[in-house]
């Protein structure tokens, strides 16, 4: 059976929310001269909104445009915060280039074992495609990232926690939801994949640790490495029993299959 793994990118990939999407949305607010600083506890509750152009668009209430100085119209204030969202995506992939952001544990070493596996390999993300590819490069790669589907940004309409990432990313993969694993970090990434019908591993961060992740196959805080500290499992709904770190043999269990070969 062809089998997929399919990565969200924030969080996933790499810890890229409070070292990396928040000091470069707040650089973006002092380069526009915008009256806004996320802190880290405000930046936590935005990331419920999934899409950083729909995180900077949460702002714009009347009182924010008037001490702005932003366009009073619909299509003006959508302009500013295209113009907002390039910067910020700039400064992004600068800070990953320049090696601000390391992969998390255990990524570049479950990617080559699901490559020499014969899997499909993709990421589905809400962020824009650059800051995607940038992460993905940095953590996997450019020659391995090149074996990978990505679809990012606004390919859909709908952002997670609806289905509709995932649901083109099998349309692109040629796959039924049964035939592919998600790793997802947060309750909304969650959601969006077992709307979609596909099985979900959770591998929490600092922002995501208390979210409720009912329906995850299992949890971890992270995927590992051989020669570290165990991972530590904090929840198990199926048939996978991780070590003292996550293979490619507890994700396949997570389909049913023991052997992934």
């Amino acid at each position: 059976m062809v089998t997929a793994l399919i990565f969200d990118c924030d969080g996933v990939l790499a810890d890229t929310e409070r070292h990396g999407h928040l000091p470069a949305f707040n650089q973006t607010f002092a380069e526009f001269g915008l009256p806004v600083r996320w802190d880290e506890q405000e930046y936590g509750r935005k990331l419920a909104i999934g899409g950083g152009k729909e995180r900077m668009s949460s702002l714009l209430t009347p009182e924010f445009v008037a001490a702005a100085g932003l366009p009073q119209d619909p299509a003006g204030q959508a302009e500013a915060v295209a113009a907002w969202h390039r910067r910020k995506t700039e400064i992004y992939t600068a800070m990953v280039g320049a090696g601000d952001l390391p992969a998390r544990p255990g990524i570049a070493r479950i990617v080559e074992e699901a490559h020499a596996a014969g899997w499909l390999l993709a990421v589905a993300s809400t962020s824009a495609e650059a800051s995607v590819r940038a992460v993905l490069e940095h953590a996997v790669g450019p020659d391995r990232a090149r074996d990978f589907t990505v679809l990012a940004g606004d390919v859909v309409s709908r952002k997670k926690p609806a289905p509709d990432i995932y649901q083109l990313t099998l349309d692109r993969l040629g796959l039924a939801p049964n035939e592919a694993v998600v790793i997802e970090d947060s309750h909304n990434g969650l959601a969006a994949a077992l709307a979609a019908g596909i099985a979900c591993v959770v591998t929490v961060n600092g922002y995501t640790a208390d979210e409720d992740f009912t329906g995850a196959a299992f949890v971890v805080d992270s995927l590992g490495e051989p020669d570290t500290d165990p991972v530590t499992v904090l929840a198990n709904n199926g048939p996978a029993l991780p070590g003292a770190y996550v293979t490619l043999s507890d994700l396949a269990a997570v389909l049913g299959e023991r052997d992934p070969r």
